[in-house]
């Protein structure tokens, strides 16, 4: 996989995140926890978001099980059975969906990691090289985002697929990435933003750390083609022929 860590600074660089991109290591003994230099374990009951605010934001590592985290957090990362109320809908009826059955639709639809699989996980920023993660984690604004899905099409190109939930929004990047293996882009929920801290104007990408090499290889090539971030407005009533001219061949600069 390369030298992650510097790897990682790279990529803060190039797109100039705010934040920290972490790792998320699933561990199947909790008893692996100890092993990882400074973890630290929270003194109250939280949401996954929460930690992964800490990592990113905080530069923390923080390890996590059952009884650390919230229940319907616990449930979709695996560590805790699904809570029936939970998932027949009748928890969150009248409060996100109108009627029990289309709350029960919700949690039926959401990503999880089976339960039984693993017994804790550990949330680290991906430079402090703490332990090999299974999933990378970003969160930046939309540009940052686009530009960061660009690297990854920059050789070998595929469509990517945003994906919504909608509540509970980190089954769409986290879960839905280690389930699948594939990148996956989503829009942070309300939770995040209310416990996690994601800002307003923030999405997120959770990828398989080991394409992480291949985004920076590709962000390169943008900036040498001149397309990095910040992407500087050109204006909405300016000819586009002398911008677009910098960039293809085949486009002559209105006289």
């Amino acid at each position: 996989m390369g030298n992650l860590p510097d790897t990682t600074r790279e990529l803060e660089g190039l797109l100039r995140l705010r934040t920290m991109p972490i790792g998320i290591k699933f561990i199947e003994d909790a008893r692996e926890l100890g092993e990882i230099r400074r973890l630290r374990k929270m003194d109250h009951p939280s949401t996954f978001c929460q930690v992964v605010g800490l990592a990113r934001t905080a530069g923390w590592t923080v390890g996590v099980e059952a009884p650390d985290l919230m229940e319907g957090c616990g449930s979709i990362f695996g560590l805790v059975e699904k809570p029936e109320d939970l998932m027949n809908g009748s928890r969150t009826a009248g409060v996100w969906f109108r009627n029990q059955e289309d709350a029960r639709l919700h949690q039926e639809a959401t990503p999880r990691i089976p339960y039984g699989r693993f017994q804790a996980i550990a949330v680290a920023p991906l430079s402090a090289d703490k332990f090999e993660p299974d999933v990378a984690v970003i969160f930046g604004l939309p540009a940052q985002i686009i530009l960061f899905v660009n690297g990854m099409q920059w050789e070998g190109y595929k469509r990517y697929q945003l994906f919504c939930t909608g509540e509970g929004a980190c089954s769409d990047s986290m879960v839905q990435c280690f389930n699948s293996g594939e990148p996956a882009v989503a829009i942070p929920c309300y939770g995040e933003r209310r416990y996690g801290g994601v800002q307003d104007d923030e999405m997120v990408i959770a990828v398989p750390p080991k394409i992480l090499e291949k985004v920076v290889v590709g962000l390169r090539g943008l900036s040498a083609a001149s397309l990095r971030y910040p992407i500087p407005p050109y204006g909405s009533q300016c000819d586009p022929t002398l911008g677009l001219a910098k960039s293809y061949s085949n486009v002559t600069k209105k006289e």
